[in-house]
């Protein structure tokens, strides 16, 4: 974030509605352009520090969202394999379940 921090006092570039005279309204002006220089200056600086948090916030988000569609696909892939191997368990329990009755059968054993 910027070094320069905003306050009321570095924002205030007009003192007060004091007369001025003709001779000092030139020195006045320079110093109300001083002020109002320094104003513009400080804001920004923290204008262009917030727009440069903004772009990395982002950055972040983007990234994030990258990471978070590889980890869903890498999610599916799983389940979709998980899916696969259940399949698989079970027809393996129903064919070691058929051999079993088919063997028992075989060997003149009946339920």
């Amino acid at each position: 974030m910027s070094d320069i921090k905003l306050t009321n006092e570095k924002m205030r570039t007009f003192d007060g509605h004091e007369k001025v005279g003709v001779f000092k309204a030139g020195e006045k002006l320079v110093d109300f352009g001083e002020k109002q220089n320094a104003a513009n200056e400080a804001l920004a600086a923290n204008v262009n520090d917030l727009i440069k948090r903004v772009c990395a916030l982002e950055d972040k988000q983007l990234q994030s969202t990258e990471v978070i569609k590889k980890i869903a696909s890498e999610l599916a892939a799983f389940k979709k394999d998980f899916d696969r191997m259940r399949l698989a368990e079970k027809l393996n329990s129903s064919a070691i379940e058929r051999l079993d009755k088919a063997m028992r059968l075989a060997q003149g054993d009946e339920e």
